[in-house]
């Protein structure tokens, strides 16, 4: 029988990761497919010769009684070596299963297999790339594949044949150019895939596909334009009416949601945006958790949109709530309203692949694995996606580096004159927005394109910002600086030298009369001497930093060592030497730039791709001479300047910003001067009721805005019980182990009660750390998943899910997990918070906004630092009621919430709840009794 057409799947259990460290198998699970079918199964316990570890034990529930009679791997061994007599091997990671089995026949005086290996993994990433995990029991559930006894042998190799059929099966649906492709990174990949690759090349030799549209070698999935007729002349109800089909007995929401249950909040929040675009006027909104705040928008704009034939923008901070507007709100609205309207979703061009760049990088020999793969999946995506945004893609980490640098943004300006212009994904969701009545984007672009003068977003008027606790921090970042050596090797490295297999040099051979300009005979020359002058000038700034008194630095929440740039620095010799050489820089940044203007006054204008490229190089090089003018030689008035280094990194891992201490001013004329009505709602805008905070911060005057607290619809009373203990050590007083000790403590008491199914907040990561630490030699033996952000691998949406997947879990949690993570029902049924969330006085940026405040005779701490904490205070609150059923325990460290005069400020910002201020031991009592 043929290799092709027999498939050997084994799957083993391990006494842990490593097999040269001594780990041993405990069971073997073989599953054989021949001609596509499942032909023969086999399965074994194996004696190891040593204890099973218990959360081994726990994983697979093999104990050390199921093996104790269990044959050991040598009395079997011939056995499993006569099932890969032939064919492929298949696991999923071949790597481990295939490195335990060969160890196992050395030790057994046996030769090592020598199959051709399939990888279960691997072909999962290639051929489903936006998979949302690659773990078998969560690809078993994406495909409908029954997974009975995950972590038992048989089951699990039961389930990867199942998921091999799959494979198979998506894999002979990929086009001809697509598997070209293929073949040509196959050599790379762990997988023997080139016998699978050209059988199906060969099937495909004489066929076409009505699927795909195939361009320059490249096949992308065909897109056809819907022709909708946007902006229509549409007869709509009033607004009063209209409400009332909607949110009515009867009405369209009743008739369409199963569970719906009226909440007169979402009406009200309608109401109060729909006056505000008939006024002109902005809006502050702060709407409780289960409001619908979505749904309460969407239905206001829209309806303004078709009625009055405008555009409406919405902007929200997360993708994670665009994903959710586009693909669960808007079709649900469709759905539900009696007339038509378009909406469609804009982001950076970051966020899309040019298709220009990928050409470029498929024409190159790739021998690193994870471009490899990476580009694998992108060239399998392009069959399925029908927007180009490369977050659909679940890239490793280095993929998702080599991604950036093949985005449309990495084109720089468009050249309309490109071949490749008609298929930018870019810009098919430029135009689509263009015609949108409704336009979802993210504060980041909305912000650029403010800045930039409203050249990024269509034109409009009227704009509903959610999330919009985060305007501020994300138009600060916008309207800020940040020059890193890393960034600036890339762009100078792009365009190379004249010698190097780069821009320049392809441009010399294109116009080789300019090979006799003065100009280029000095390029090498100036290019290298830049390239010194970076490294040096950031090496220079990494010794400044750390020669610094330890009290004049902080730690940023990724660890980086900060420090901010104050006008004494100066008048420091050591940071004039630091200028001197920034002054340097810029000179030599200028040469190249004039460098690069007289070679475009010598070629054909007419010549489009090279002037779009030029012109994007030039303008890299005066954006780094305006950042170095700013940052080291002229700083500008109201600006903060800060240096972070990587305290363990290489000597020139250095990142310099600057930021406005300020950007109300920025945003009332820029934006709110600007635009009719902007309406911003958030579920955390108000300290104790008031909105003056937010208010003055975002620079919207009060004249001109309406504010409104939509309350949340839940019983808090009955769902929640806040627990505060007065017995924990004073960490004020330097008792900072003692702390973290008693809060572990109080959380492994807790999560006995709770059965985990907790969520622990911190407010740095060194706590985290150390806290994680002392959980995890407490908890070795008990029941417990212990996962923590920074320690455990993976990203935030993984963490989380990984949490969801077991029974038993506790989370801990720094910075993003205080907001906008959704875990509902009984997977939270606790939320620790360690400490109130105060900023890092020492922090730059705080540090210089505090400063400006206090100059002005305002107190920083009730005017920026208590509203911030409150503000944090209650998004990490909310995490833990998400729906009317769940019920749930807050657990407050910090007895400051109740002993501080501003602790009120904490408790009457959050819903009334039922509050407990007592000993650790009666807290659990209560908690216990209360469960």
């Amino acid at each position: 029988m043929g290799s092709l057409e027999k498939f050997v799947v084994i799957d083993l259990e391990t006494t842990g990761h490593s097999a040269v460290k001594g780990d041993k198998i405990i069971e073997v699970g073989i599953v054989v497919i021949e001609k596509g079918a499942i032909t023969k199964e086999f399965s074994t316990f194996l004696n190891p010769g040593k204890e099973i570890p218990s959360f081994i034990s726990n994983l697979t529930s093999i104990t050390n009684q199921d093996v104790a009679e269990a044959p050991m791997f040598a009395e079997v061994a011939e056995e499993i070596v006569s099932y890969f007599q032939s064919g492929y091997l298949i696991a999923h990671n071949v790597p481990f299963d295939l490195g335990f089995l060969n160890q196992e026949l050395k030790m057994a005086g046996l030769p090592a297999l020598r199959n051709p290996v399939l990888d279960t993994v691997e072909l999962a990433r290639v051929l489903y790339p936006q998979a949302p995990s690659y773990k078998l029991g969560e690809l078993a559930a994406l495909l409908d594949i029954t997974h009975d006894k995950p972590h038992r042998a048989v089951s699990d190799a039961y389930v990867t044949a199942k998921l091999l059929l799959r494979l198979k099966e998506k894999l002979e649906l990929l086009p001809y150019e697509t598997i070209e492709h293929l073949l040509k990174l196959e050599k790379t990949f762990k997988s023997d895939l080139s016998e699978l690759l050209r059988k199906r090349q060969n099937d495909l030799l004489f066929s076409t596909s009505d699927d795909f549209d195939v361009y320059r070698g490249i096949a992308l999935k065909r897109i056809n334009e819907t022709g909708e007729s946007y902006f229509e002349e549409q007869v709509l109800p009033p607004f009063g009416e209209y409400l009332d089909d909607v949110y009515e007995e009867n009405g369209y929401l009743e008739k369409m949601l199963t569970n719906f249950e009226k909440r007169s909040g979402q009406r009200e929040m309608s109401e109060t945006i729909f006056d505000a675009f008939q006024t002109g006027r902005h809006a502050l909104i702060e709407a409780g958790t289960g409001t619908g705040k979505s749904l309460a928008y969407l239905i206001p704009a829209i309806f303004e949109a078709i009625k009055h034939n405008k555009r409406i923008v919405i902007s929200t901070y997360t993708t994670q709530l665009q994903t959710q507007l586009m693909e669960e709100d808007i079709p649900l609205v469709k759905t539900i309203l009696p007339f038509t309207f378009s909406a469609a979703l804009l982001k950076g061009k970051q966020h899309f692949i040019s298709l220009e760049r990928l050409e470029e990088e498929l024409l190159a020999d790739e021998y690193n694995y994870d471009i490899a793969l990476t580009k694998a999946m992108i060239l399998v995506w392009l069959t399925e996606t029908v927007t180009g945004d490369i977050d659909e893609l679940h890239l490793p980490t280095s993929g998702k580096y080599f991604a950036g640098n093949i985005s449309a943004e990495s084109e720089g300006q468009s050249d309309q004159s490109s071949s490749w212009t008609n298929k930018s994904f870019y810009q098919r969701a430029k135009n689509k927005a263009i015609k949108a009545d409704i336009v979802i984007t993210n504060h980041a672009l909305l912000c650029t394109d403010m800045y930039h003068e409203y050249q990024f977003l269509p034109s409009y008027d009227h704009l509903i910002i959610d999330e919009a606790h985060h305007l501020e921090e994300t138009a600060s970042k916008r309207y800020g600086l940040k020059l890193d050596y890393v960034h600036m090797l890339y762009e100078l490295n792009k365009i190379g030298a004249a010698t190097e297999d780069k821009w320049l040099a392809s441009l010399l051979d294109e116009f080789t009369e300019l090979a006799d300009l003065e100009a280029i005979r000095r390029w090498d020359g100036q290019f290298e001497a830049t390239k010194h002058e970076i490294d040096d000038l950031f090496r220079m700034i990494f010794q400044y930093v750390s020669s610094q008194n330890k009290s004049d630095k902080s730690l940023s929440d990724i660890g980086r060592i900060q420090y901010r740039l104050l006008s004494e620095d100066d008048k420091n010799s050591a940071w004039q030497i630091i200028q001197e050489m920034a002054g340097r820089l810029l000179s030599l940044l200028r040469d190249l730039g004039e460098i690069l203007q007289e070679i475009e006054r010598n070629i054909d204008p007419d010549k489009k791709t090279t002037t779009v490229q030029l012109k994007n190089s030039k303008d890299s090089l005066a954006k780094f001479c305006e950042y170095i003018q700013e940052l080291f030689l002229q700083p500008a008035e109201g600006t903060v300047r800060w240096v972070e280094i990587e305290a363990k990194g290489a000597k020139n891992a250095v990142y310099v910003y600057g930021e406005p201490t300020n950007i109300s001013g920025l945003l009332a004329e820029d934006l709110f001067a600007v635009k009719k009505s902007v309406i911003l709602t958030s579920a955390t805008l108000t300290m104790n009721g008031s909105f003056s905070f937010m208010r003055q911060r975002l620079g919207l005057p009060k004249e001109a805005v309406d504010t409104k607290v939509i309350p949340s619809p839940f019983s808090y009373k009955d769902q929640v019980q806040l627990f505060i203990p007065n017995d924990f050590p004073d960490i004020r007083f330097g008792n900072q182990e003692e702390f973290i000790a008693a809060t572990c403590e109080a959380i492994l008491s807790l999560a006995e009660i709770t059965k985990g199914r907790m969520l622990v907040l911190f407010t740095s990561y060194e706590m985290l750390r150390k806290a994680h630490q002392l959980l995890k030699e407490a908890i070795l033996e008990q029941e417990f998943i212990l996962i923590a952000q920074g320690i455990t691998s993976g990203s935030r949406a993984r963490l989380k899910k990984n949490f969801q997947s077991f029974d038993k879990a506790i989370l801990l949690g720094t910075n993003s997990f205080w907001e906008g993570v959704d875990i509902p029902g009984q997977d939270l049924s606790c939320l620790v918070i360690a400490r109130l969330p105060f900023e890092v006085p020492d922090h730059p940026l705080f540090a210089a906004k505090s400063q400006q405040l206090q100059e002005a005779g305002k107190n920083a701490f009730f005017d920026l630092s208590l509203p911030n904490a409150v503000i944090r205070f209650k998004q990490g609150f909310g995490r833990l009621i998400r729906s009317q059923s769940d019920r749930g325990i807050v657990f407050v460290c910090d007895s400051r919430i109740i002993k501080a005069k501003y602790g009120k400020f904490f408790t009457k910002s959050i819903p009334d709840v039922p509050v407990v201020f007592d000993s650790t031991r009666e807290i659990m009592e209560k908690a216990r009794s209360w469960f």
